[in-house]
């Protein structure tokens, strides 16, 4: 069993780039347009998953400025509540809770806390600047982890958007090309059957 060298596979790929006498302009223009392509697929993708990522963890920041952390009282007891049981939550319970604001007035809402806790327990829960109880800011590294996720998500989609544009004005140089060789055959093709007596 004989190999095929590798020289032999480079040359097929490079087919259109050297020297061919039945090379075309539109041949040329095609294989830069598909190197061009292949670069701003490549370069979308990048840009797009990276600006994606930025723009996720400011907004995780900006959700974390508009938060803060204040120590409430539970005024129900959660012991024999039970977590729901939809797969989606982390185990917690909604329970009443009561907090003094900055300026001295005393507030009360619902949030989440660990079942189990006693009435008078101390949770922390965070607030808006209005004094709403708000889902706590995602921070840390689980803010990192899903600002990269999100990069991650969003880059495949931009490149495939790129190559979609790129497939479409290949699609129209190839109709161009076919419509060229009709043309040409229309003018060479009579002469090819006196050539040959006739036949064919």
């Amino acid at each position: 069993m004989t190999r095929t060298p590798s020289t032999a596979v480079t040359r097929v790929w490079l087919w259109r780039w050297r020297r061919n006498p039945l090379k075309r302009h539109s041949d040329v223009v095609e294989a830069w347009i598909v190197l061009a392509g292949w670069l701003l697929v490549l370069a979308a993708g990048i840009v797009a998953g990276l600006a994606a990522a930025h723009t996720s963890a400011s907004a995780f920041a900006a959700r974390q400025a508009r938060s803060q952390p204040v120590s409430a009282v539970l005024t129900d007891g959660t012991a024999g509540m039970a977590a729901a049981a939809n797969g989606y939550g982390d185990g917690r319970v909604w329970a009443t809770v009561r907090w003094t604001d900055a300026d001295g007035s005393v507030r009360t809402d619902r949030a989440e806390v660990v079942p189990g806790a006693p009435a008078g327990s101390r949770v922390t829960v965070w607030t808006d600047r209005a004094g709403r109880v708000v889902p706590a800011p995602v921070t840390g590294t689980a803010a990192d982890v899903q600002a990269a996720l999100t990069g991650v998500l969003v880059a495949p989609g931009a490149g495939a958007l790129v190559w979609g544009g790129l497939r479409l004005v290949r699609v129209r140089l190839i109709r161009r090309r076919m419509a060229e060789w009709d043309e040409e055959w229309r003018r060479t093709g009579p002469r090819w059957g006196n050539l040959s007596g006739g036949v064919g």
